[in-house]
């Protein structure tokens, strides 16, 4: 018995060491229990039902979050887009909407199809927000059972008001602090997910291992989907940007330069804007996009945006339109070589815009590509444009050099 005791604290020791290793390298032990704690909490707080976003870009861990962790629902994520799937949008849709309520209403009806109960309708800071309720009558026509959690209802409430009309809709029994601490985690997983989408732009078309920074992305979504509070965010934030940092580049002292404004559904989709991004970064090209959910949302400032673009700017022109005049006039300053306005056929807002974009065009002699896309807009077509563009651009970089 002498000899089993000091044994037994030998072997005490060694667990408790590895414990500490596995927590610093793979923190399974933490996530179970993390995981075990969830689901306690769910089956207190709600009854079994599945959640859907419709597709937006790169924020599907975001949403997810918020459906797992804010609302306690099951995330009920979307395969990869089909044309099938958007064909849906389009035939329900009056031919007078923007393509993005088409895309939305064709993900909704899919997501239902897929056993989704709830639909999540955050909209835009434009008419799309205001969509939500179309959208609902259309799928109810449709013959489609479901409950619509639509941010627009209740935003005159403020946000005690707005989250008793919009949480309570899904759960009535929401444990109120607890979805709090989570909505911040939300938030800060957002400005994360900007962050590395902003130094991807920048930098992958420099890769020297053609498809690095792809795989370093798929990796760092994948890692952003299985957080669930706001120190696993933080950590999957700095693997992510180290990762990215790792990654050899052979870039030039002064790369081509081009910045994308524009409406904030079609500017930021690669869905609906036919892969832009991953267009321009295959041409070599430095690319930066001020629009974003964090620029938009978690920092807007309209009034000092106005401020800083005051030469083309009197009054607030909407939803995204002064960040569109705001980011033009920076990066047209700043010496970018080019610009790329993007938006969705008929939105009035940025073709307000326009007129003042060929002013900024004018007074820094920075060339503007205005793309405008619709249900039927072809990558051929749409290729052959950004070609010349970046032709035009590396000639005029060759004149003034």
């Amino acid at each position: 018995m002498s000899m089993s005791k000091p044994q037994a604290l030998i072997e005490q020791v060694r667990s408790s060491v590895a414990v500490e290793l596995e927590r610093r390298h793979a923190p399974t032990l933490l996530a179970d229990r993390k995981a075990a704690k969830a689901a306690k909490h769910k089956a207190k707080h709600h009854k079994y039902t599945k959640a859907a976003f419709f597709r937006y870009c790169y924020y599907d861990p975001a949403f997810k979050f918020f459906c797992e962790q804010v609302l306690d629902v099951d995330y009920l994520p979307l395969p990869e887009a089909t044309r099938a799937a958007s064909e849906v949008g389009v035939q329900n849709s009056s031919d007078y909407v923007c393509t993005p309520f088409k895309h939305i209403l064709g993900d909704f009806a899919e997501a239902l199809d897929l056993g989704a109960d709830i639909l999540i309708q955050f909209g835009g800071p434009c008419r799309l927000g205001y969509y939500g309720e179309l959208q609902e009558s259309i799928l109810r026509d449709m013959g489609y059972e479901f409950i619509m959690m639509n941010f627009a209802r209740g935003i005159e409430l403020g946000y005690i008001g707005w989250a008793k009309e919009v949480l309570k809709t899904v759960n009535p029994n929401i444990d109120v602090p607890h979805g709090v601490v989570k909505l911040k985690a939300v938030a800060k997983m957002i400005e994360h997910l900007d962050s590395l989408r902003d130094f991807y732009l920048a930098n992958a078309g420099f890769e020297m291992e053609r498809g690095a920074f792809d795989a370093a992305w798929v990796s760092a979504m994948d890692a952003m989907r299985t957080c669930l509070d706001e120190r696993d965010i933080n950590e999957a934030y700095r693997e992510a940007m180290a990762a990215f940092r790792a990654i050899p580049l052979d870039k030039p002292a002064d790369p081509i330069r081009i910045g994308i404004v524009g409406e904030m559904f079609t500017a930021i989709d690669e869905r609906s804007n036919l892969g832009l991004d991953h267009k321009l970064v295959a041409m070599g090209v430095e690319v930066h996009r001020m629009l974003n959910f964090t620029n938009r949302y978690l920092r807007y400032n309209e009034p000092n945006l106005r401020v800083g673009a005051k030469d083309y700017l009197t009054y607030d022109m909407g939803p995204t339109s002064t960040l569109t005049v705001a980011a033009a006039k920076k990066y047209a300053a700043g010496g970018f070589d080019g610009l790329i306005h993007a938006k969705s056929a008929g939105c009035t807002p940025e073709i307000d815009c326009i007129p003042v974009l060929q002013k900024v065009s004018e007074d820094y002699s920075v060339p503007v590509l205005y793309l405008t896309y619709d249900s039927q807009t072809s990558d051929t077509g749409l290729d052959t444009r950004l070609e010349a563009f970046y032709d035009m651009l590396s000639m005029k970089k060759e004149k003034s050099k």
